[in-house]
């Protein structure tokens, strides 16, 4: 059994390691209600934008965008999320690994030379320097620890660029979604090409807005759409640029949460060692003096 010293010492340890992770406790939870709130800010206007395209496709109308031509997969792109500090549980982990298999999907039919990764944090971008054969397009890790929406409005036009020109043929997003506080799920998306079809309504509310919907379209439909289509895709990458790091701060509360709790678990063992060992000690010094006094 360990001295008192000893468990006294771990005891010290623990309640220092406690402290720590109550305090990122607090400072992730803090960040995530800021995260929250820009993206129920951002949610309105990112709906209504859909909803506003959608009844667009529901009226007929033909577009034509350089964005929804479906090409023969030749070279593809990834924008792989994470974040640039550990300690938030498996967040990262879990995106790193999805992002191992989406280039071995890959490397089968369009070889890893042809595989572009973009990636949006340290850790991923750590990874990615790991990985043989894929090509890195650069560095954006500072897009995760503050994002804004004009370091990912470039990001995207950098995207639409390319893939209209023909240089890339696909681009999709790897992030987690975020669900709860507890919940964070992996998520791929495909962001180009874009798919022009009329999504239908999710309920009452909607089905009845898209039945009163009646636009006057001025100076022309197709001109307007050449306008809302790429601000619909700078909207999309930004809202997930705000989704992931929501991911980010909750998985990272949460980590520390069980973190606390296990070093107050483990702190209420030792404590009871410790007395159990103390009062042993104090039994056995009893026991001297009784046996010296009766010799």
């Amino acid at each position: 059994m360990a001295s008192l010293k000893e468990v006294k010492g771990r005891i010290n340890s623990i309640n220092g390691t406690l402290k720590i992770t109550s305090a990122m406790k607090m400072v992730a939870s803090s960040k995530l209600h800021k995260a929250q709130e820009a993206i129920e800010n951002m949610l309105p206007y990112e709906r209504r934008l859909h909803r506003m395209l959608d009844h667009f496709l529901s009226a007929g109308l033909t577009v034509e965008s350089p964005f929804a031509v479906k090409r023969e997969v030749k070279k593809v792109a990834v924008v792989v999320f994470a974040s640039n500090s550990s300690l938030c549980g498996g967040f990262n982990v879990n995106v790193i690994r999805h992002l191992n298999e989406v280039v071995e999907e890959y490397a089968g039919t369009v070889g890893r030379e042809n595989i572009v990764i973009y990636p949006v944090g340290r850790k991923v971008a750590d990874a990615v320097k790991k990985m043989k054969g894929v090509v890195s397009a650069g560095d954006f890790q500072h897009m995760s620890g503050k994002p804004n929406y004009k370091e990912a409005a470039d990001l995207a036009a950098n995207l639409m660029e390319q893939f209209a020109a023909g240089e890339i043929q696909k681009v999709e997003l790897l992030y987690n979604h975020f669900k709860s506080t507890s919940s964070q799920i992996l998520t791929r998306e495909t962001y180009l090409p874009l798919e022009l079809n009329a999504a239908k309504a999710d309920d009452k509310e909607e089905a009845a807005d898209e039945m009163q919907a009646d636009y006057i379209i001025e100076p022309s439909p197709e001109q307007v759409m050449q306008e809302l289509l790429p601000k619909v895709l700078c909207l999309k990458l930004y809202t997930v640029l705000l989704d992931s790091t929501a991911s980010e701060h909750a998985a990272r509360t949460m980590a520390m949460q069980i973190a606390t709790d296990n070093a107050n678990d483990l702190i209420q063992e030792l404590t009871l060692i410790y007395n159990k060992s103390r009062q042993q000690a104090i039994t056995n010094e009893l026991l001297d003096i009784v046996g010296g006094t009766m010799a």
